[in-house]
């Protein structure tokens, strides 16, 4: 049963179901916030990424994709969320952070996320194109850092993947008819 008091949510286990049950329903839980934030993102005319940075439960840290609206190219959901978490802890580690994303971090986010020390990406969507936690190269566990982040792919990945293409399909029809 998951129950929500605020950004916290306490997961009560009723049987002998296993830990991989709950982490499933943990890591569903917080990647349908990130699909909320994703959607902020989409409403503003930006790419719907969201992220939620979570550590024992509680939310430290959110955000969605801004690059367009603050003319910032490092305005991605993942960057706001960590930079926003880091305060949040007063750190700029957020050790024990687990970060929940609708799409798979690109180089210049889990660069961001290898130096923040997050310990766990949970993502949704793959990213052919950039993606940097396995897709297309893994930066989250490189040999040559000294921080390996563990990773989760695939979290709600129809939902995630949809929420991204029928933001692209829409833009393609925009720009044919105007």
């Amino acid at each position: 049963m998951i129950e929500d008091t605020s950004n916290r949510a306490t997961f009560v286990e009723k049987s002998n179901a296993g830990q991989v049950d709950l982490d499933n329903q943990t890591d569903e839980f917080f990647m349908h916030q990130a699909m909320s934030l994703a959607k902020k993102a989409q409403d503003a005319g930006e790419v719907p990424v969201g992220a939620i940075i979570v550590i024992d439960g509680v939310v430290i840290g959110q955000g969605f994709n801004q690059c367009i609206t603050l003319n910032d190219p490092t305005a991605h959901a993942e960057m706001i969320a960590l930079r926003e978490a880091a305060q949040n802890v007063q750190n700029y580690r957020v050790i024990d952070a687990t970060l929940y994303v609708t799409l798979e971090p690109c180089p210049m986010c889990a660069g961001a996320l290898v130096h923040g020390r997050v310990t766990r990406v949970v993502f949704g969507a793959y990213d052919h194109k950039t993606g940097a936690a396995g897709t297309t190269m893994n930066l989250l566990q490189h040999n040559s850092l000294n921080h390996k982040v563990e990773v989760t792919s695939g979290c709600l990945q129809i939902e995630c993947s949809a929420q991204i293409s029928d933001f692209f399909k829409l833009r393609r029809k925009q720009r044919k008819q105007g």
